[in-house]
């Protein structure tokens, strides 16, 4: 009998330093991508001689050593994403740029930095050539760079100028992103970490932990992020996992000597008290309270037409809706008119797709938007009248945007490749369903995207509410059989999951 294929491992580089203390550098790197379900490799640069109160010193590796690490491992385990750390020697800074300019472009991974500068004790790792290399080389070849706000003030040479002007000086310089950690600043009860990135940007904002036990801090945070991007999360999803795991890791921290603790690494954040409070440049209006569904959300047909209503409504249907795209305004505003009439009467619950104000105006029980239709949608329009409101998301990111909403349900997708409509992105599987289900036990989630009779079941484990499907019925030869068979296949999962 053969075992099953073991997953493949996202492959992850550490370039850094080792912590003798094992709460940092190289040793909290490795942990990290651990817990985060990677490969961690490790190219050393130095040694150091630390435990938890203080850096007592450290040697560096010869640049034939450390060139012959970076090499070695390109030959047979080529990264998905690099983590940049502490380098305490100029040489070695400036040979790591010169190789990462002869092999990022070629092997397309991801590079992220922590410009570690000094350590948490007070120790300064900084020489007189270092920020010139940091600037002029290594910047231009960095997806992000994450430097605390001393580091980006001494990095940017822009000491009395604001963040936002600091962290455009070292995109002017070549960063493509530029995440700054707010954890240094020494007011208020919550961290604010800053996200510049090209033509968007938002801010982070958490609780302030109260406790000693925070070494490393740093390290993991941009490994955490590293090992996201290696999962082929975007950048502004990665941030916010690494985030919610820094912030899990620290409420989580445990003593170690007798100065600062270490972090506990303890999987893939999952609990929604974690994650980040999201704030974007055109932020959205807040504490509105939508109407709640009621019962549970089950099978729910996405259709394009009164016609399609018309022939599914006989069948028991108990929510619909209506994504009408096509058609003269006076048209559509006929159908959506019918289709909340024939809701009634068959006690339907019936979402209309964008068309927020017509459904204000005939009181259908709900409206459904995408990201795109929120900021322009009148919420509290909405929330006055007790519609119900359904938000798409596709991301981490857009998921906060409407956990943030309180709506009436979140729809997670899409979860299989689709030929519905085209979409911005790709498949998320049911892994990363999984995740974004365990954040919403108390919002009732409607997965969609390519999903037939033959994946209910799997789409079920991963803990949604519903299932919202369109071409599984709309596209079959026989649409009222294709609906009764979903339906059926939906009771036996729900009632065997639940």
């Amino acid at each position: 009998m053969h075992e099953p294929a073991a997953e493949t491992k996202p492959i992850v580089w550490t370039i850094a330093s080792s912590d003798s203390g094992g709460g940092a550098g190289i040793q909290a790197d490795l942990h990290t991508f651990a817990a985060l379900g990677c490969h961690g490799c490790s190219v050393i640069a130095a040694i150091t001689a630390q435990n938890s109160t203080e850096v007592v010193g450290y040697e560096t590796v010869s640049p034939a050593l450390f060139i012959t690490q970076l090499n070695c491992l390109l030959q047979d385990i080529p990264p998905k994403a690099i983590k940049i750390g502490l380098i305490p020697d100029p040489a070695l800074l400036q040979q790591l740029a010169l190789w990462l300019a002869k092999h990022k472009t070629d092997y397309g991974f991801s590079v992220i930095a922590d410009p570690v500068l000094s350590s948490s004790t007070g120790y300064n790792f900084i020489r007189q050539s270092t920020l010139s290399i940091w600037r002029q080389q290594l910047l231009p070849l960095l997806d992000l760079i994450t430097p605390n706000l001393p580091e980006l003030a001494l990095l940017s040479g822009l000491v009395q100028q604001s963040v936002a002007n600091q962290a455009a000086q070292l995109q002017q310089w070549g960063a493509a992103a530029v995440l700054v950690k707010g954890g240094h600043s020494t007011t208020g009860t919550t961290v604010t970490d800053s996200f510049f990135g090209k033509n968007t940007g938002f801010t982070l904002h958490q609780p302030r932990l109260s406790t000693t036990h925070n070494h490393g801090t740093g390290c993991v945070l941009s490994s955490a992020v590293t090992a996201a991007c290696a999962h082929a999360y975007p950048l502004s999803d990665s941030i916010i996992v690494g985030r919610a795991y820094l912030q899990q890791a620290l409420s989580r921290g445990y003593a170690t000597g007798k100065g600062a603790g270490s972090l506990q690494h303890s999987g893939w954040p999952q609990q929604y008290h974690y994650f980040p409070q999201l704030q974007q440049q055109h932020n959205l209006q807040h504490n509105l309270s939508f109407a709640t569904m009621g019962a549970p959300i089950g099978l729910y047909p996405v259709v394009d037409s009164v016609q399609w209503l018309k022939r599914l409504l006989p069948l028991g249907l108990d929510v619909i809706q209506l994504r009408l795209k096509q058609g003269s305004a006076a048209d559509i505003e006929q159908q959506i008119a019918q289709a909340v009439l024939l809701s009634r009467d068959y006690k339907l619950r019936l979402f209309i797709n964008d068309h927020w104000q017509l459904a204000i105006k005939y009181a259908a029980f709900g409206v459904h938007l995408g990201q795109e239709d929120l900021a322009s949608a009148d919420l509290p329009a909405i929330a006055g009248a007790g519609l119900r409101l359904g938000v798409s998301t596709h991301s981490y990111t857009e998921l906060l945007i409407a956990r943030q909403l309180q709506p009436s349900y979140i729809a997670l997708g899409h979860i299989y490749p689709t030929q519905t409509k085209q979409m911005p992105s790709m498949p998320q599987g049911l892994q990363r369903l999984k995740h974004y289900a365990a954040l919403c036990h108390d919002v009732p989630t409607v997965a969609i995207g390519g999903i037939n009779q033959a994946r209910v079941a799997d789409v079920l484990s991963c803990g949604v509410n519903g299932i919202a499907v369109v071409s599984a019925i709309t596209g079959q030869t026989q649409p009222e059989q294709a609906f009764l068979q979903l339906k059926q296949a939906w009771e036996h999962h729900y009632a065997y999951q639940h």
